[in-house]
């Protein structure tokens, strides 16, 4: 069985919704499962650490899940254009896997959301790109075959998939975020299963 860590960070629960959405595409291929992780958010308390297991949700991610899966999707909101702090900290821990390369040759994919249409996704989903090709990871995008790309009003990117939460992150992500975000979690899946064949 293959495995395609769908690996988030979610402050609103917009990017929680979509790695879940993700995961069904990724599911819904023979041989391959989705493991869903996540990762703690990080504080300006330094003396206070996390909890190794969090209260309730998903399970917080270790290095370990990195080196083992087979493919990787990455969710991030925005920040500033950016991915978010807490996954950021978690992937600059990776030193021991770019060292003995563990990702190399492994395939990547990206997805984020934003308060608003230009809260600059486009931009985060490539500032996510960065990590992954150091780490020797083979960038995932999702094609205009897909014909929803070309007409979706909401979120939706050839870099990965996108939502529009609005500024009170009150936008449910709409039908069209939803085949777009499976399609990418499909998409991968295929990728991992024929990539891990060879």
């Amino acid at each position: 069985m293959q495995q395609v860590l769908v690996l988030y960070y979610s402050k609103n629960g917009s990017i929680k919704e979509m790695a879940k959405i993700i995961a069904r595409g990724v599911n819904s291929v023979d041989g391959v499962e989705a493991k869903i992780r996540t990762v703690p958010e990080v504080s300006s308390k330094t003396e206070v650490g996390e909890k190794n297991i969090p209260d309730e949700g998903d399970m917080y991610a270790e290095l370990s899940d990195l080196e083992n899966c087979n493919g990787l999707i990455l969710g991030s909101p925005t920040r500033f254009g950016n991915i978010a702090a807490s996954l950021k900290y978690f992937l600059e821990t990776a030193s021991p896997l770019w060292l003995n390369g563990s990702l190399e040759g492994k395939p990547a994919s990206v997805f984020t959301a934003s308060s608003s249409s230009h809260g600059g996704n486009e931009a985060t989903l490539l500032s996510m790109h960065l990590p992954l090709l150091h780490l020797g990871m083979i960038i995932m995008g999702i094609p205009y075959s897909l014909p929803v790309l070309s007409t979706t009003q909401s979120g939706g990117t050839p870099y990965g998939a996108s939502h529009v939460s609005g500024e009170n992150h009150q936008n449910s992500i709409t039908d069209d975020e939803k085949k777009i975000c499976f399609a990418q979690g499909e998409r991968m899946a295929f990728l991992a299963k024929k990539l891990s064949d060879k």
